[in-house]
């Protein structure tokens, strides 16, 4: 009989370019980043362990600090771990940091909270680069109603309006956003969004309704009685995916606070 390798708990950070994969979670014989990772850690330790993602992004969307939690074997050093894995992903997938984790952490259910960026190129001409990267939106944008309207969204708040329905039910579509903020450096047009859960597609859904107050549709009051409407008809459509980046995710409120009290006005 084979003896079994005892493993440990690891907490993985990887950043990836989403125009390769099917979005993260394994997807029958579609390349996906978790079916990759995964693949990777087997050729590398000759271990077949799930990966837990901290989150389900979607076909297209990207990543710079999406987590994972890996069952590894104990006593591995988290630098060898990164070096190892880092030789033999493919250049759209880079681990960032690896660190030793609690048993029972996960990288999902531990988190407290997350942050998404989402870019939009404002110009006619997207550099080929940008292709894939950001939203390209042609015809000119009112970036400042887009950003004086950011603040309806902060708070906890039914944000059922903004869910795209799944096949799996919500136990709440409550959820609180303590940062909703728009910068730019145009064409170049930046949107941070920080709460402490996000339903299907409540990010891209948020963007799009921004976008039609940029475009001279929508008022910050239309946006309100959308949210107050608590109904997915009420709201436009989906951005694209292309736009879409996971930042950071949170599992420490001390971790939280110290992001916070850095970007608040000095």
């Amino acid at each position: 009989m084979v003896a079994s390798i005892p493993l440990s708990n690891y907490q993985i950070t990887l950043a990836y370019d989403g125009r390769s994969f099917f979005g993260w979670q394994r997807h029958g014989d579609k390349p996906t980043v978790q079916f990759t990772l995964e693949q990777a850690v087997s050729k590398v330790f000759g271990v077949r362990v799930p990966a837990q993602g901290s989150g389900r992004t979607d076909r297209g969307t990207h990543a710079h600090g999406q987590v994972a939690s890996l069952q590894l074997p104990a006593g591995t050093q988290p630098e060898l771990i990164k070096e190892k894995l880092n030789q033999i992903l493919p250049a759209a997938v880079r681990i960032i940091a690896v660190s030793c984790a609690a048993s029972d952490f996960h990288a999902c259910d531990s988190a407290i909270a997350k942050h998404y960026r989402y870019l939009i190129w404002n110009d006619r001409q997207l550099p080929a680069e940008r292709d894939g990267r950001v939203w390209h939106v042609k015809e000119p944008l009112d970036v400042q109603a887009m950003s004086d309207a950011c603040s309806v969204f902060i708070g906890e708040q039914d944000f059922a309006s903004f869910a795209t329905k799944t096949n799996f039910k919500q136990k709440s579509t409550h959820r609180t956003v303590t940062e909703a903020a728009l910068s730019h450096e145009l064409p170049l047009i930046t949107f941070d969004i920080c709460a402490d859960g996000f339903l299907y597609k409540m990010v891209r859904n948020i963007v799009r309704a921004l976008v039609k107050v940029g475009e001279g549709r929508y008022t910050r009051e239309d946006l309100v009685r959308i949210i107050e409407a608590k109904d997915r008809q009420a709201a436009p459509g989906t951005a694209p995916a292309s736009g879409l980046y996971l930042e950071r995710v949170f599992y420490s409120p001390d971790e939280l606070a110290e992001t916070v009290e850095q970007k608040a006005p000095r």
